[in-house]
C-alpha cells in the first residue's frame, strides 16, 4: 500500500527523514568487499506507508537499499530475507526484476535486516497521474490509460508464466488450499480491525464468502498486492523499466493476483469512498474498465474467469482491511499522519462496494 503520486527519484528530507547509520553500514560493507560511497549521499525515497527504501551509491553505481519501517514487526511482515530471495529468482528470468546484490539478516547493522539491489531510473505513478503526461499518446495515438492498462495486464501475465521451480522459488509458500486459507486470514483480520464498530456490509459479506464453493485454483507465483505503482517507467514510452515491492509474494492462485488488482481499479462511476482509495489514476486518462482489464488478462493468459467474483469479494475483503488496520493506526495513537484519517470511511465504502459485487450488480 502506497500513496505515492508520480514520482522521478522523490525524496524525503529534513524531519521528515528517517536516518540510518550510514557509517556503520559503510563499515559493514567493507567487510564484504563493498565500498558505501560519500558521494552523493544516501537519501530516503519519499513515497510509502511501509518499508523504507534509501537510494545510495555502492561501488561507484546507484542502488537501492530497502529495510523494515521502525519499530515493532508482526510476525512474517516485512521479512526482508523472503524479499531478497524472490527477486534473486525472478531476476533470472524477468529483465524487469532488479537484481538482488547483497542481503543482509544482522540487526546488529541497522537494527532490521535489510538488502540492497539495482536501481532503475524512471517514474511511479500512483493515485494521480501526472499533469505533463496529460496529452502523452503512443505509437498509435493511444491515451496513457489504455497503454497503461495493457502494460499492467501484460506485467502480470508475465510473471504468472514463471515456473517456480526453473528459479528456486518452488518452496517458497503453501500453495494448497491458498484461497481457503486466504479467507479465513481476512474475515478474521476484518473482524477484529472492526472490533466493536462492525458496520452491516462486514458480516454480509463474510457470509457471502462462506456460502460459497471455492473454486479451484492453480498454483504460480504471484505478486500479491500489484498495482500501477509497483512498477517503474520510462518516462517518455511509459514502458516499464522494473517491477517492485515483493515483500508479498508467493505461490498462489493467479486469480486472486488479478482480483486484488482490479481492487485498485477504480472507474469514474464508483461510489466516492472507494475511489478516495487513490491508489491508481483508472478513472480517467483512457484507462480500460475493470471488465476490459479483466478480459486482456484473460486474452493473454487464456485462464477462464467464470470463478472471478469470489476472488473479487475476497479481494474487497482484504482491501478494506488493510484500509481499516490503518484508520486503527491512527486512531489508536499509533501515527499522527494526516493521511491516515480518512481511511476508515474509505474501508467502510469498499465494504459496501463489495456488497455490490456480490450481488452481481457490477464487476
Amino acid at each position: 500500500m502506497t500513496d505515492a503520486s508520480s514520482q522521478s527519484a522523490s525524496y524525503l528530507t529534513g524531519a521528515g527523514a528517517i536516518a540510518q547509520d550510514w557509517q556503520r553500514l559503510r563499515t559493514y560493507l567493507a567487510g564484504h568487499g563493498m565500498t558505501l560511497d560519500e558521494d552523493p549521499a544516501p537519501q530516503q525515497f519519499a513515497a510509502g506507508f511501509g518499508n523504507l527504501n534509501y537510494r545510495l551509491s555502492v561501488d561507484g553505481r546507484d542502488a537501492v537499499l530497502r529495510r523494515p519501517p521502525l519499530g515493532p514487526i508482526p510476525p512474517g511482515g516485512n521479512d526482508m530475507g523472503r524479499e531478497s530471495r524472490i527477486i534473486t529468482g525472478l531476476s533470472k528470468v524477468l529483465a524487469l526484476i532488479p537484481k538482488c546484490l547483497h542481503f543482509c539478516d544482522d540487526p546488529d547493522v541497522l537494527g532490521a535486516p535489510f538488502f540492497i539491489m539495482e536501481y532503475r531510473a524512471g517514474i511511479v505513478i500512483g493515485g494521480e497521474m501526472p499533469p505533463h503526461l496529460g496529452d502523452w499518446r503512443g505509437p498509435e495515438g493511444e491515451p496513457p490509460g489504455e497503454h497503461l492498462g495493457r502494460v499492467i495486464m501484460g506485467t502480470l501475465a508475465d510473471l504468472h508464466g514463471v515456473d517456480p521451480a526453473e528459479v528456486g522459488l518452488d518452496t517458497l509458500g503453501r500453495p494448497e488450499g491458498f484461497l481457503e486459507r486466504t479467507q479465513k486470514g481476512w474475515s478474521h483480520r476484518a473482524e477484529l480491525a472492526w472490533e466493536g464498530e462492525t458496520p452491516g456490509a462486514l458480516p454480509e459479506l463474510l457470509g457471502w464468502l462462506d456460502r460459497q464453493t471455492v473454486p479451484d485454483a492453480e498454483t504460480v507465483f504471484m505478486h500479491n498486492d500489484f498495482k500501477l505503482d509497483n512498477l517503474i517507467l520510462n518516462e517518455a514510452t511509459l514502458d516499464p523499466v522494473a517491477m517492485i515491492d515483493w515483500d508479498m509474494g508467493t505461490r498462489g492462485d493467479p486469480l486472486y493476483d488479478l482480483a486484488v488488482v482490479l481492487c485498485y481499479w477504480t472507474e469514474a462511476g464508483d461510489p466516492d469512498a472507494v475511489k478516495a482509495m487513490n491508489q491508481m489514476p483508472t478513472t480517467g486518462h483512457g484507462f480500460p474498465t475493470r471488465r476490459e482489464a479483466a478480459d486482456i488478462y484473460a486474452e493473454l493468459t487464456g485462464r477462464d474467469l467464470s470463478d472471478l467474483r469470489y476472488r473479487r469479494v475476497l479481494g474487497m475483503v482484504r482491501t478494506a482491511s488493510v484500509f481499516r488496520q490503518l484508520y486503527r493506526r491512527f486512531t489508536s495513537g499509533g501515527t499522527d499522519d494526516p493521511r491516515y484519517e480518512p481511511f476508515g470511511k474509505v474501508a467502510d465504502g469498499i465494504l459496501e462496494f463489495g456488497v455490490e459485487v456480490a450481488r452481481g450488480n457490477c464487476f
